[in-house]
């Protein structure tokens, strides 16, 4: 495994996303927690969760507390695992997602999420998204008390522009660590706050990571040639899946970057982990820069 930097902190270069392992859909809990092992096995050291990772209305926190199983069962160390996690964002059972970014709820869903974690501070905690509803600096000051009164030790944000980096910057300096918003090989969107991310000194995590290369890749070479793009003929010419060519191409994007892959089984993390052996070069970055949305 190959390691970049939140902040101070040294963590996988590929994290996990842990959202598929609570979400509709799910896998039991057994290959849930092999999921999270596989990472850990294959050198995963970033777990990326969130308190509204969940699928039913009345299970908040589902999966801060099925990580929290899966490290306790784990029969190695597990001191040097970052987990980070989020609040501001709630689900009501219908499939729905709702937004609060109020001081007073993300100060009682940090205070909620130390507890399911079982940490006495959290390492990483993220504001899930801004809420139209509340002024951005009223709720990047409740991370300012969150940080000032030692519940958390870092703070980020998520699905923000750059006009809310900078504003969040300013208001929380070195305790701002990371920002994550979408972005992936079909989704550029971000290309702005990945480059003041990396300006500022923060790690940008990419959510979705994967977005535009087909999940089935992996079943086989017909699923990985269907598409037809470069990421499916490099992963052929390389021998290895269209989600590691992505993965590689996100950490060549920049040293800020560190892709949060989502996967619900063992193989899946196991394989997206490998991104990291791979070096991809001049002619195969120009390739797949020719065939990203403009």
């Amino acid at each position: 495994m190959q390691y970049r930097t939140i902040a101070h902190t040294a963590v996988s270069a590929i994290g996990l996303g842990a959202m598929p392992l609570s979400i509709e859909h799910r896998p039991d809990e057994a290959r849930a927690i092999a999921t999270v092992h596989a990472a850990l096995d294959a050198g995963v050291t970033l777990i990326d969760t969130a308190d509204s990772y969940h699928w039913h209305a009345d299970e908040a926190g589902h999966n801060e507390l099925l990580i929290a199983r899966a490290l306790a069962r784990y029969g190695g160390d597990t001191s040097h695992v970052l987990v980070a996690t989020k609040g501001g964002r709630g689900r009501p059972g219908d499939g729905s997602w709702t937004v609060d970014a109020t001081p007073a709820h993300l100060k009682r869903a940090a205070e909620a999420s130390v507890k399911r974690l079982g940490v006495d501070a959290i390492g990483l905690y993220q504001l899930h998204k801004p809420d139209p509803t509340v002024p951005w600096a009223e709720s990047v000051g409740a991370l300012r008390e969150l940080l000032d009164a030692g519940t958390i030790r870092a703070a980020g944000i998520s699905n923000v522009t750059t006009v809310q980096i900078r504003q969040a910057h300013r208001i929380l300096g070195h305790g701002l660590v990371s920002v994550q918003n979408r972005y992936s090989p079909g989704f550029r969107d971000s290309e702005p706050e990945l480059r003041l991310s990396e300006h500022l000194g923060l790690a940008f995590l990419p959510w979705s990571p994967l977005g535009g290369i087909s999940r089935s890749s992996l079943d086989g070479p017909s699923g990985a040639t269907s598409l037809g793009t470069a990421f499916h003929h490099i992963a052929a010419e390389r021998g290895v899946s269209p989600q590691q060519i992505a993965l590689a191409w996100l950490l060549a994007r920049s040293p800020a970057v560190i892709p949060v892959p989502g996967a619900s089984r063992p193989a899946s993390i196991t394989d997206s982990a490998r991104a990291v052996e791979l070096t991809l070069n001049t002619r195969e970055l120009s390739e797949l820069e020719d065939v990203l949305p403009g």
